[in-house]
């Protein structure tokens, strides 16, 4: 029920439009303890999902803690590196403490040197990091934040057009699928059998207000 379960965003619209496809956005944030309890949720939730749906990550910059995470997100992403390191940090942060977490401000350095485990340059990592290029990633992922109207994490917004406010964990994941099959039954050019499944990374309750809920 719109106002309950979700909230309909003005004008909204895809963080990174698919042709047939439904878009998924999970917004989270590496330090943040409830997109860790939310993880393993999501990740079984995903391989429910129908071959027309694509699921989309977007770090949330909230802040000294999260920003470098943010942004060295973005760089694995671009190197196709998520697939191995986005389960693997977000254990490193909240089981195994190997990597800074919330309150303790990660450095760009740290955080490269995490990445370099995975076959990457260090120094290019990090370079990457503070390019303009990747900034301009972090711009645009703030906008559709704001544009969505997010205020914590994590966040579901389904095909730009609804934010999910589910009570629970397994409510919000009941609402994203509803409104999910609400979005096909609604499009023409859907054709999921003939579509393979879309994520731009890995499988990373709500909801923790950012930065100071999470």
């Amino acid at each position: 029920m719109p106002g309950r379960d979700y909230v309909v965003i003005p004008n909204g619209r895809p963080y990174l439009a698919a042709e047939g496809r439904i878009e998924v956005v999970e917004v989270f944030g590496y330090v943040c303890p409830a997109c860790a309890r939310f993880h393993p949720l999501l990740a079984s939730w995903i391989e429910t999902l129908p071959r027309d749906v694509a699921l989309r990550y977007v770090p949330a910059p909230f802040g000294a803690d999260w920003d470098p995470y943010a942004r060295g997100f973005y760089v694995a992403d671009a190197m196709g590196l998520t697939t191995r390191t986005h389960d693997a940090l977000i254990n490193a942060i909240h089981v195994a403490h190997s990597m800074p977490g919330e309150g303790q401000s990660p450095s760009d350095e740290a955080v490269a040197k995490f990445y370099g485990r995975y076959g990457v340059d260090t120094r290019r990592f990090l370079d990457l990091m503070q390019s303009f290029a990747t900034q301009t990633k972090v711009r645009r992922g703030m906008q559709f934040l704001v544009r969505s109207g997010v205020e914590g994490t994590p966040t579901l917004i389904v095909a730009g057009k609804y934010r999910v406010t589910g009570k629970t964990y397994q409510d919000t994941l009941r609402i994203a699928s509803e409104l999910v099959q609400r979005e096909r039954a609604s499009r023409v050019d859907i054709a999921p059998t003939a579509l393979s499944p879309l994520t731009t990374s890995p499988p990373p309750t709500p909801t923790a207000r950012a930065p100071q809920g999470s």
